[in-house]
């Protein structure tokens, strides 16, 4: 029987033919012209390199320097090249794997003296070298057998370790390119020549496997692009971000920070800093209880029963810390809020007549993250969580995801956020709890709420939770990168674990609609985001200091006091400078704590009542009264 072929042309349109050979010498002969990089392509929606071989009757999606998928895999062939580079340079360093990340690339190596940054021009040098060479990039299919037997000959234990792994009868593809040869998926680019821009980045190290107990590697970052015009524009961006970085800027405004003597990943907030997340907590609570929820708190330890009944014993005992003995008893620390928040709703039987019920917490949680993906205020051991868990009945869910979407996009605009992208997570087609007809019922009324409100989004096939489906927001910063925050998360199985009901209008029991919800993810995080899309330069209501008071001699400090006062008893945070400087020294300074107002107060103030007015990033903005300030402030 004749083979059937599918190619689809960068224009659109469709290419159908019959043929005996279906190897990448088909393929090519359809496309030729048409894509300098057509030694991999989609093939039935999946990347693959076209010199493997195709089966029946696929669509083949040719792929060209305007495809989206290139760059991975030009990402993943420059990762190659930097481990042959580092090779001929270190021939006794043992590789581990190299896979494309987003905007990047890295390799782990098992050196003999650990590398630093200052190796990463000599290892750059090297790669420009084989690019120059133009090695053609050979791909070979052989036995797990004869690849345990050939990476043993070359002593490379971490290849070993992932080729064990393998089934028996698995066929395992090698990448060639000149003296350098690896285990791999692929798909790969044609040659090393066709890697026309590359950088590397940085150096950190990498537990093997992320796995703390095991060895510690040398992690090698980069990036690539097609051409050096994408990679200087990629370079610019990471100068700015760089500039952003929120662990930067905390500690340049006095914030936060965290100490070895209390332990990784758990944040110690400053004085500024802790006003700064009160200022945000006083707003939720206010904006939650317009919105109709109630507040609730709750332990930090629960009874290990509590955890089994849950299910996080079972799922999520990696994540959690280890149990405390109390009277007999193991209790765990919480890494969640809801099994707590499900005690509550349980304390009485509830009726139609009491649902929905909206519970809200900022809930402190702890979770056992790996030391190596511990990142500032992004990724921590301990954080507060903006809880809250709506539970409802099946005729109340379109009306309540509506309004939680309301609420959401209300919440983060009233931070400066002002674009998002939306993404609804679908039932996945293995592991899932509840019934089809209830996963139907919940995704529809998330994609008919999204519809209703005319808010564009993208579905994520398939990445539902195992307990149901979900709606997340992503906000765009200031410099176009996107930051997972807002979910809105059915659960099928909790409901079912505690065995929740409510008694219905014919008094029968029944089981609620559970939503779990946290509209900023975590206060830590969310902070660490407005510092990077602010770049620190807070918005008025939300900066710890609003305003420095600057007495221009020691005449003057009497007078501020009494400004300072008045500032304060109209709720406006302010501080007076009262050091013994140059007033020159006294701007730079609030400048760079980057205070919004600044109140310069000389002779001539004190005499006419009124105050000289800085603001930062802009100047002078003149004298005025103190009473017309403080009215200007408050408006802001």
């Amino acid at each position: 029987m004749s083979e059937k072929i599918k190619i689809k042309l960068p224009d659109g349109t469709k290419k159908e033919f019959t043929s005996g050979s279906t190897s990448y010498d088909v393929a090519l002969s359809i496309s030729k012209g048409l894509a300098e990089h057509s030694y991999f392509a989609k093939v039935n929606g999946k990347l693959v390199d076209l010199k493997a071989k195709l089966k029946n009757d696929c669509n083949v999606e040719i792929i060209t320097d305007k495809s989206p998928e290139l760059n991975s895999v030009l990402l993943h062939s420059a990762a190659h090249i930097m481990a042959q580079a580092v090779k001929r340079l270190y021939p006794k360093v043992k590789i581990a794997i190299g896979p494309a990340i987003e905007n990047g690339f890295y390799y782990d190596f098992d050196f003999e003296e650990p590398l630093t940054e200052a190796d990463l021009p000599k290892i750059e040098k090297e790669m420009k070298n084989i690019i120059n060479e133009d090695h053609s990039i050979e791909r070979k299919e052989i036995s797990k057998k004869e690849a345990v037997k050939y990476f043993t000959n070359l002593n490379e234990p971490y290849k070993l370790a992932i080729i064990n792994e393998l089934s028996k009868n698995e066929k395992i593809s090698l990448y060639s390119q000149g003296d350098f040869t690896d285990f791999c998926r692929g798909p790969h680019i044609s040659s090393t020549g066709k890697i026309k821009a590359f950088k590397l980045l940085s150096v950190a190290g990498a537990y093997w496997r992320g796995d703390e107990k095991n060895k510690m590697l040398s992690r090698i970052y980069g990036t690539a692009f097609i051409d050096k015009k994408k990679l200087n524009k990629y370079l610019n961006f990471l100068e700015e971000a760089k500039k952003r970085d929120h662990r930067k800027l905390g500690k340049q405004l006095d914030l936060f920070g965290v100490s070895e003597q209390v332990g990784q990943g758990l944040i110690l907030w400053y004085p500024k800093g802790a006003t700064l997340k009160k200022t945000i907590e006083d707003f939720w609570f206010e904006e939650h209880k317009k919105n109709d929820y109630e507040l609730v708190l709750t332990p930090h330890i629960g009874k290990s029963g509590l955890w089994e009944t849950s299910g996080h014993l079972d799922f999520y005992r990696e994540s959690m810390y280890s149990p405390m003995d109390i009277d007999g008893q193991d209790y765990y620390i919480k890494p969640m809020n809801c099994p707590f928040h499900i005690m509550i709703y349980q304390r009485k039987q509830q009726s139609y007549r009491d649902l929905p019920v909206r519970y809200a917490e900022l809930g402190t949680v702890y979770r056992y993250e790996l030391s190596g993906t511990l990142h500032g205020l992004m990724r921590v051991r301990g954080f507060t969580q903006d809880d809250a868990h709506i539970i409802c009945t099946p005729d109340q869910l379109d009306e309540e995801i509506r309004k939680l979407l309301a609420f959401s996009f209300e919440y983060l605009k009233a931070f400066g956020f002002k674009k998002f992208e939306v993404f609804l997570s679908t039932m996945p087609t293995d592991k899932y709890v509840g019934e089809p007809a209830k996963w139907k019922k919940a995704q529809d009324s998330l994609s008919q709420s999204l519809e209703k409100m005319e808010i564009a989004y993208k579905i994520d096939e398939g990445g539902g939770a195992f307990y149901g489906p979900k709606i997340d927001i992503k906000i765009k910063d200031a410099i176009g990168r996107l930051w997972q925050c807002t979910t809105i998360q059915f659960d099928f199985n909790l409901p079912e674990r505690f065995d929740m009901n409510y008694t219905a209008s014919d008094g029968s029991y029944q089981r609620p609609f559970m939503i779990h919800r946290a509209i900023m993810g975590s206060l830590e995080r969310f902070i660490g985001i407005l510092l990077e899309d602010t770049a620190g330069n807070l918005p008025v209501w939300l900066s710890p200091f609003q305003v420095c008071i600057l007495p221009i001699t020691d005449r003057q400090i009497k007078y501020s006091q009494e400004i300072d006062k008045k500032l304060k008893e109209n709720g406006i945070r302010s501080k007076i400078n009262a050091h013994q400087e140059k007033i020159g020294a006294k701007i730079r300074s609030a400048e760079l704590e980057k205070i919004p107002f600044m109140l310069i107060i000389g002779d001539k103030e004190m005499e006419s009542g009124k105050v000289s007015v800085r603001k930062h990033g802009s100047g002078d903005q003149g004298k005025m009264l103190l009473d017309e300030f403080i009215k200007k402030i408050n408006d802001k």
